[in-house]
């Protein structure tokens, strides 16, 4: 079912948000200016190569040491930020895991197809690529998985409208406690509204409550 995964504690990282105040803020209050991962990597030089290669992020700037190994670094998509930092062999099972776990990093695009056929070509037969996919949340996405762990969903807002399951309701900040209930995907006109995405790495979406972390295919 598709809205199975809402009901899973699941964390989605969002690579960035365009610099906002914060309505609750008050008086001297400091404004939110942008979020932005930190993602660790066995191995940080080969982590700069295949995310600039195959994801297609633009690097900013290297911190190298004295071998000429990177030891962290700051990539772009659009105008966010990603920082990423290396660890070396033994971080990940010191910490009795094999990579990273419980988070997704979104990347809004304007163009989900095309950023499917440039992440496809580049890593051929030695990755696996979800298929792009239209989802009951107004979105069209893929999901893949890149040489450190770390998973990237690339999303497309396609739709205002979110097909929320029998008995579901939406309720936004600020409604009150009578909003309407969705009996059927039929009548889901109380979905939820996004913004459209202008580009890799724009400001979030306004999904339904509950969204799920975006599946890959099966």
């Amino acid at each position: 079912m598709p809205w199975a995964g809402a009901r899973q504690a699941a964390l989605i990282r969002v690579v960035d948000l365009r610099a906002m105040s914060d309505p609750v803020m008050k008086g001297d209050d400091p404004r939110y200016l942008g979020i932005a991962p930190y993602l660790y990597y066995t191995d940080a030089t080969e982590a700069v190569e295949w995310l600039t290669r195959v994801l297609g992020f633009t690097e900013k700037v290297r911190y190298v040491d004295a071998a000429g190994e990177v030891f962290q670094a700051t990539l772009s998509a659009g105008g966010s930020d990603i920082h990423l930092a290396g660890v070396g062999d033994e971080y990940w099972p010191a910490k009795g895991v094999d990579g990273p776990v419980g988070q997704l990093n979104v990347v809004y695009v304007d163009d989900v197809d095309v950023q499917y056929e440039r992440v496809s070509e580049a890593v051929g037969e030695t990755v696996e690529v979800s298929r792009p996919q239209d989802q009951p949340y107004g979105a069209r996405l893929f999901t893949v998985q890149d040489i450190g762990g770390n998973s990237w969903t690339f999303w497309q807002h396609i739709s205002d409208t979110a097909e929320l399951p029998a008995g579901w309701r939406q309720i936004r900040s600020g409604d009150s406690d009578s909003a309407s209930t969705a009996d059927s995907a039929d009548s889901a006109d109380t979905a939820a509204s996004a913004d459209g995405a202008d580009g890799v790495g724009s400001d979030t979406t306004d999904t339904a409550p509950g969204t799920p972390a975006p599946a890959s295919e099966s």
